[in-house]
């Protein structure tokens, strides 16, 4: 019988080891063989700022996931759900502080389109596929019943795992025993969960927020406990709930997440719906410190995704998304990453090696060894040494392998008029052919003959093969 086992294992945090992924609908006999499917869910943006770059490691790492478990199941067979939350604290904040003089609600309507907008564009600049769905927290506030905010609080409140106190419902994290169980910590160590002070009307000061009131100029939803708005965890739990059913494959976030958010969910998804887990394997990938610190906008280190797409204030240039996305995968996924100008210059010069390496090449599979790679827990390390090696021996596969993981290959091209990249690409694989004979006098020549066209060169070495590389920008 097929248990749907294709290989692919993956570090569970909820049980801190590496287990086969074996989805559930292959091992529940009641699900007919069309109806199969993948389910997975990963903690989306907060709409109230451009993403950083420390936002686009998730959607870079799941990306990468969602291609692979596409190519190993099928891509009609894979549900991927990636939320937005456009109802929060800090976007109100935003709202009041940038429009003063618009009412709130019309306050909060901007600056959630404009940076839900932006964030849709940064995440397809970096070459990641549209997920599946793309929920947003208001539509499951109230008005799908059985499938809603307000549904799934009623729920809870008439299973005696919530209470109503001080104009707010919460939470009781007592009235489930197991409680703690991703975050391994004790009941006692816990801190409050919602993004509000601990107060008196909590019975345990663990007790997390799920429904608040609202002020007037504050949005808000009618409820059975007044007019008012949910709390963070809870538009999680109710929009996979909603999409993917009461317990699905994969849910993945940031390590930040595991504890309070993640911890959170699963008690409001498990009470609620009466089930003994959320999501079968739970995934989390590493921090990203910036030049050695952790990114912050009092260190003056603050990078958007923006930025580093379209203006020159990372190092005095613009990075592509393709380099962006590269960068982000040459490191294992859970391990932490330093984001640096040298990585980047790395990223680039590892990118301009492939690139020149598929010259005239016409996609074909990918090697086995390479899918195998990404099959061990997303082993990025073992299927780039997989790709360098194809280089020369099967330009090819080299080229599909790339486009698995959401790599372009295809001759760079400049956002700005007036380059033939084409003409570019093939001045400097002339040039490399000249610095090989020591013709250094020719090599010259063409590389001011390029920088007289606006094409400036950079050579350097390839970090995995130390072979010379070179690439260009506009002058």
């Amino acid at each position: 019988m097929d248990d749907g086992f294709r290989g692919l294992t993956l570090m569970n945090t909820l049980s801190r080891a590496k287990e086969p992924f074996r989805p559930r609908d292959w091992r529940d006999g009641a699900v007919a063989e069309d109806d199969k499917r993948v389910r997975m869910y990963v903690c989306g943006p907060t709409v109230y700022d451009f993403a950083h770059i420390g936002n686009a490691r998730p959607v870079i790492v799941f990306d990468v996931l969602f291609r692979l478990l596409r190519h190993l199941y099928g891509s009609e067979r894979v549900t991927y759900v990636r939320n937005v939350t456009d109802v929060d604290d800090k976007i109100n904040a935003r709202a009041a502080r940038d429009h003063p003089g618009l009412p709130l609600n019309e306050a909060i309507a901007k600056v959630t389109a404009e940076t839900a907008r932006q964030f849709f564009q940064d995440a397809a600049e970096l070459g990641c596929l549209p997920p599946t769905h793309e929920p947003r927290a208001t539509d499951y506030v109230t008005g799908r019943p059985g499938q809603d905010m307000v549904s799934m609080i009623e729920t809870l409140i008439a299973r005696g795992n919530a209470y109503v106190a001080g104009g707010e419902v919460l939470f009781s994290v007592s009235s489930m025993p197991d409680y703690g169980q991703l975050s391994r910590r004790r009941l006692e160590e816990q801190q409050a969960g919602a993004r509000v002070a601990v107060e008196a009307h909590k019975r345990d000061p663990a007790d997390f927020v799920l429904w608040k009131l609202s002020a007037e100029n504050e949005p808000g939803w009618d409820s059975p406990w007044g007019r008012g708005r949910p709390g963070w965890h809870i538009e999680c739990s109710a929009m996979s709930g909603a999409l993917l059913g009461p317990t699905f494959d994969i849910h993945g976030g940031g390590l930040d997440l595991i504890f309070p958010h993640h911890e959170n969910e699963i008690a409001q998804s498990r009470c609620a719906h009466g089930t003994q887990v959320m999501a079968e394997v739970w995934l989390h990938n590493g921090f990203v410190q910036v030049e050695g610190r952790k990114m912050s906008k009092s260190e003056g280190n603050f990078v958007t995704i923006h930025d580093l797409l379209q203006t020159e204030t990372f190092h005095g240039r613009r990075w592509p998304g393709e380099v962006l996305r590269l960068a982000m995968l040459m490191t294992h996924y859970r391990e932490p990453i330093d984001f640096t100008s040298k990585r980047l210059e790395e990223a680039a010069d590892m990118l301009a090696s492939l690139r020149r390496a598929v010259v005239g090449a016409t996609p074909t599979r990918p090697s086995q060894a390479f899918v195998d790679a990404w099959c061990d827990d997303l082993n990025g390390s073992a299927a780039f040494a997989e790709m360098h090696a194809l280089r020369r021996s099967d330009p090819g596969s080299l080229f599909a392998c790339a486009r698995l993981i959401g790599l372009d290959l295809e001759p760079a091209r400049d956002r700005d008029e007036g380059i033939d990249v084409a003409e570019v690409e093939a001045a400097i694989a002339r040039r490399l052919a000249l610095l090989r004979e020591k013709d250094f006098s020719a090599a010259d020549g063409l590389r001011a003959e390029l920088l007289a066209k606006g094409v400036r060169l950079k050579d350097g070495r390839d970090p995995a093969t130390g072979e010379r590389v070179t690439t260009w920008e506009r002058a």
